[in-house]
């Protein structure tokens, strides 16, 4: 081929490439199946008033304001020296950090783990729920779904090809889901069921008793039980929350989720675990493996640290929270907004006035006062006609968003709807 014979290639291969472009860029359909990220949108909302001079004080997100303790990053700083954790790390993780997750298993919660077939470090614990559905659903099966509840639950279903049935949670169940309300056939059809306790966005709890119905549902149903954990560490009032591990049988049913994000304040730093049934660890690791490359193992360090060193600060860090909490309940209560008082997890749930739903609320909140919350029906539509708080605001930028709220405070019109007064 000379050079004209190939220019001439070159073109009509330009020209059919252009011709096939919209071929080209047609994405997959399951993408047409997700809404934008709950959070994205958020902060995108917060971003343009932002840049327009406003001040925005956010209530929105679940992350730690207050810093990782001292000694972890010291552990990070250090470890970060060393040329061999500059490499590319193993996916199951360092065998020093799986054992140091189950010591803490057993020494929280009593519950013993084989480090090397029991435990699965995660880039996060969202990265590991996002890949547990590519484990067991295929297109067309069904995953139990908490509604309302975290968004990655049901993405994770809906890309691997699968389609979520909601189990309803609702205030006077105590947002515990009803078992004998799922129909039977659909029970029966599905593979998997999420639950989360401590719970986000509601607050609530679950007590063992809850577990051990846990277990029974799904041994009758065959069912894969995942738990997302990652809240039993921030609780207020003594009270400890349980793992869903600590019930007999468990084990044989499923695995839970955990993180060191809320427990450690480590957010930014992407790790976490999964622990529990062997075969559904393996499979978790064999869909990692050939997605990741691991956790870096400077991190991976520190999180051995955070684990095995002192645990002191989580009682001074929930004990901010908790100040936060009833400071925060106050002013709600104040302006007659409902909310039960949470024993654990980041957040506040709280009903919108009548006449309300859950964005038309959180817009005019946003609007009006230049305060930034979660709608919950972002969550699911069980979830509209309340609104999230999350905890994770500053003291002085909490005392802000409460002399807001209480100069913004609504009243009823005759007309049932709000007026700011």
């Amino acid at each position: 081929m000379d050079a004209k014979e190939g220019a001439a290639c070159c073109h009509f291969g330009v020209l059919n490439l252009i011709q096939d472009q919209g071929k080209l860029m047609q994405l997959a359909k399951r993408l047409d199946r997700l809404p934008p990220y709950l959070f994205v949108d958020i902060n995108q909302r917060i971003a343009e008033k932002r840049a327009k001079g406003e001040d925005i004080i956010s209530f929105a997100i679940g992350d730690p304001d207050l810093p990782t303790p001292s000694h972890i990053i010291e552990c990070l700083c250090q470890t970060a020296h060393d040329p061999a954790n500059h490499r590319y790390p193993e996916t199951n993780g360092l065998p020093k950090l799986r054992e140091a997750i189950a010591q803490w298993y057993e020494k929280r919660f009593g519950v013993v783990l084989d480090k090397d077939k029991e435990v699965l470090p995660l880039i996060g614990s969202k990265e590991g729920i996002g890949h547990m559905a590519l484990c067991f659903i295929g297109p067309g099966d069904i995953a139990l779904v908490p509604d309302p509840g975290y968004p990655v639950f049901s993405m994770g279903t809906i890309l691997a090809g699968g389609e979520p049935y909601y189990i309803p949670l609702r205030e006077e169940n105590d947002f515990l889901p009803d078992f004998e309300s799922i129909p039977e056939k659909m029970a029966n059809q599905a593979k998997l069921m999420w639950l989360n306790y401590p719970n986000n966005p509601t607050g609530a709890t679950a007590d063992l008793d809850f577990f051990v119905r846990v277990v029974d549902f799904a041994r009758r149903h065959n069912l894969v039980i995942c738990h997302d954990a990652a809240y039993t560490e921030v609780s207020f009032d003594g009270y400890r929350p349980p793992s869903f591990l600590q019930v007999p049988g468990s084990k044989e049913v499923g695995v839970e989720f955990h993180s060191l994000s809320k427990t450690y304040h480590m957010t930014g730093w992407r790790i976490g675990m999964v622990v529990g049934n062997a075969q559904i660890i393996d499979a978790l690791f064999r869909v990692k493996s050939n997605l990741d490359s691991g956790i870096p193992q400077a991190i991976q360090y520190a999180a051995i640290d955070a684990l095995s060193g002192s645990q002191d600060h989580i009682a001074e860090h929930n004990a901010i929270l908790q100040r936060r909490r009833d400071k925060l309940l106050k002013v709600l209560k104040e302006i007659g907004l409902e909310a039960k008082t949470p024993r654990a997890s980041f957040y506040v749930w709280a009903k919108v006035p009548q006449g309300y739903r859950s964005v038309d609320f959180t817009r005019k909140l946003l609007d009006e006062a230049g305060i930034a919350v979660t709608p919950g029906v972002g969550y699911g539509k069980e979830g509209d006609g309340y609104i999230r708080f999350s905890l994770t605001t500053s003291d002085d930028r909490l005392e802000q968003g409460i002399n807001r709220l209480l100069s913004w405070r609504p009243s009823p019109d005759k007309g049932g709807a709000l007026v700011v007064v």
